[in-house]
């Protein structure tokens, strides 16, 4: 820094070193005195380091001397030391009170973070007394201090992300405010690393900052008072913030190599550095996209700072996102093998699963891994000894303890599998779905209690998942099936209609075979017969529902055809018009309903009896009366069994006619009600939508007017 009195870096200093002195003498009247919490000592020792540093640099702003520039730096890390511990002891003692069975471990971080202010704090001395080059040194320090920065950000990110979700309130403004401390000191230590020199604006601008922040931290104790902070300190972000480490140590070491390569480098030191800065940065992104060292990461996380292996909320959470992510068959076979080898870090799997027939398991999934069109069967050594012991295989500790596997002989395609490592059965009870196998880990990973019982459960839940799947596949199937065979059915029962017709028309053809009147009507009888089973082959290929739109239907016409094919039979069908109307439909398909509720009139009815359509119009509604005078239908089968399919009172017949006809009058938009009485007669009673037909045109109407 120049040497200039600053009267802006003398009040920045100065308040904030009279600021941290009261907030210290408040901490002891608040305390009484009496502080026996290593986190108030600790507080307290940050904020008198935190005096200590202001008061220096006020020193400094006033004289700068070299002696003060070094007095500075190791106050500017004991300053760093006491944030710190206070930040550890937080941790860990929150830990304790949340009543987890594994503490914080606050040895590794403690030992990190005095490592890097005693480093710091060596070079400082060094450099003081010249016992290392005074280049070097100076270099060494600054680095130092920007890996203070570094530090202090890892432990607030910690703190702040391993706060449960109800204590995240109290422990927010502590950690924005050393968060925006320690993120300011390291733009402050990168711009002097970067350009060789302390920025005036900035060296003021310190001390300021830690004024404005001391509101947010006094906030959180008061916060804090009535409710301890409860902090659980999750697989995930341990790993995260060690991988954060890792990364912020490679690059301090890599931009020291880069800054050597450069001194030592002559003419090419230049080119040299940044050609070392880009290789280091590239292998840093290709270590941070590899799945084998997030991998390695992942179980020396779980293996040195936690007690149980797994965070079993998240990977059930995880899990479960993994199988609901599938969304064919397929899919979902390949994420039950994702889901699976997630949990033990393996990088390929397939699955087995067992054939509808059910003699053999087959793959049916893979992921990473080579097809195999083997079977296995279901009375096999493999599929017996996982329905028995429902264990998980280690094929390594098979092949050096086969003892512990007493009955199991591995098939030949099995052994054949390469990398294959563990077989993770897919049981339920009583039943093995199926099972997975997987690959090798990427990373060394010791299959014990954990792992198995893991393995096991998540096995479970996935064969459920596949069960309840493969369920829902059959009652589709069988829905479909149900589709296409009441389709048949309608079909059938036209069929019938139509044969029922030419085999009439085949008795009578011996009696009236000369008869010209009766040869024209037996070939409109077999023109219509070969038409209406074109469209009976058409409506069996592209469904249930005609091709063509509606339209217009005369109804009384309608009626008439239906009385002519009908005149062979007693009693003749009346047919009374009240009111010409049109209504909409098709109309194959409204003489098709008509004429089944006057066969089954007529079937009721003896020869002296009475059957009659009568045709009218209540409002906008065309209506089609069928009655008769038969035997009627009682009041219980009208209820419950007329309109369902497959329900009868004939001895021959199907049962299915009335269930149709009902449903095409409703997707045409009327409806179809019934008046029965037994041995009194039935009455049939059809509303369709009504289509209002001109008798003259719009040019007539004009004309008139």
């Amino acid at each position: 820094m120049e040497h200039s009195i600053s009267t802006p870096s003398l009040w920045s200093y100065g308040i904030a070193c009279l600021t941290h002195l009261l907030f210290a003498l408040h901490l002891l009247r608040w305390r009484h005195g009496n502080l026996r919490d290593p986190v108030d000592l600790a507080l307290l020792g940050a904020t008198l380091a935190t005096a200590l540093w202001a008061a220096e640099a006020f020193l400094l702003a006033l004289q700068p001397l070299s002696f003060l520039f070094i007095a500075h730096a190791m106050f500017d890390s004991l300053r760093y030391a006491g944030w710190y511990a206070f930040t550890i002891l937080l941790l860990r003692t929150a830990t304790l009170a949340s009543g987890r069975a594994q503490p914080f471990q606050a040895r590794w971080p403690l030992a990190v973070g005095l490592g890097i202010v005693v480093a710091a704090l060596a070079l400082q001395i060094l450099l003081a007394t010249g016992l290392l080059a005074t280049e070097v040194a100076l270099r060494g320090a600054q680095y130092a201090a920007l890996a203070q920065s570094v530090f202090g950000l890892v432990l607030i990110e910690q703190l702040f992300r391993n706060t449960t979700s109800d204590s995240r309130w109290h422990i927010k403004p502590l950690g924005i405010g050393l968060a925006a401390v320690f993120g300011f000191d390291l733009y402050f230590h990168s711009t002097v690393l970067l350009f060789g020199q302390v920025d005036n604006d900035s060296f003021t601008v310190r001390g300021l900052a830690t004024v404005l922040v001391l509101p947010l931290i006094i906030l959180t104790i008061y916060r804090t008072r009535a409710r301890k902070l409860r902090i659980a300190v999750s697989q995930s972000a341990a790993f995260q913030t060690t991988s954060l480490a890792i990364a912020g140590i490679y690059l301090l070491i890599a931009a020291a190599a880069g800054y050597y390569v450069r001194y030592l480098g002559g003419s090419w030191g230049g080119a040299l550095q940044i050609a070392l800065l880009f290789a280091a940065t590239l292998l840093m992104m290709v270590m941070m996209f590899s799945g084998t060292m997030r991998a390695r990461i992942k179980v020396l996380v779980g293996k040195h700072f936690f007690r149980y292996r797994y965070d079993y909320r998240e990977e059930w959470l995880k899990f479960t996102r993994t199988l609901s992510s599938g969304e064919s068959a397929q899919q979902v076979g390949q994420q039950v093998i994702r889901g699976l080898a997630d949990m033990v870090e393996s990088p390929a799997g397939t699955l087995w699963l067992r054939e509808p027939e059910g003699r053999f398991y087959r793959q049916s999934a893979r992921w990473n891994m080579p097809e195999c069109s083997a079977s296995e069967p279901t009375d096999g050594s493999l599929v017996s000894f996982l329905e028995t012991s429902g264990w998980v295989i280690d094929l390594e500790e098979y092949r050096f303890r086969p003892g512990r596997y007493q009955g199991l002989d591995l098939p030949e395609w099995l052994l054949d599998t390469p990398n294959a490592w563990l077989i993770v059965p897919l049981s339920l009870p009583g039943e093995l779905v199926g099972f997975v196998i997987l690959a090798t880990a990427r990373a060394p990973l010791d299959i014990n209690w954990e792992v198995n019982d893991l393995l096991r459960t998540a096995g479970r839940q996935a064969a459920a998942f596949l069960a309840q799947l493969q369920a829902a596949e059959a009652l589709l199937e069988a829905r479909k099936f149900d589709a296409f065979n009441k389709m048949s059915a309608f079909v059938v029962h036209d069929l019938k209609n139509i044969v029922t017709q030419l085999s009439l028309m085949l008795k009578n053809a011996e009696k009236h075979a000369g008869n010209p009147e009766f040869q024209r009507d037996m070939i409109e009888t077999v023109d219509h017969a070969v038409t209406r089973m074109k469209q009976l082959m058409m409506q069996l290929r592209e469904g249930t529902k005609p091709a063509d739109g509606a339209c217009g239907v005369d109804l009384e016409a309608v009626a008439r055809r239906v009385k002519k094919a009908k005149a062979h039979l007693a009693p003749a069908v009346e047919v009374k018009v009240r009111t010409p109307v049109v209504a909409r439909g098709h109309e194959e398909r409204i003489e098709r309903v008509i004429g089944h509720l006057v066969q089954n009139a007529l079937d009721a009815t003896p020869a002296e009896g009475r059957v009659w359509i009568d045709i009218g119009r209540e409002g906008s509604m065309a209506t089609i009366e069928v009655g008769d005078t038969g035997h009627g239908m009682s009041p219980e089968f009208v209820r419950e069994r007329l309109f369902k399919p497959f329900q009868t009172t004939k001895q021959a017949g199907m049962g299915i006619g009335a269930y149709e006809s009902r449903q095409y009058i409703q997707e045409l938009g009327g409806d179809i009600c019934v008046e029965s009485a037994e041995n009194i007669g039935t009455r049939f009673l059809i509303r369709l939508p009504l289509i209002e037909v001109s008798k003259s045109s719009d040019l007539q109407q004009a004309e008139l007017s």
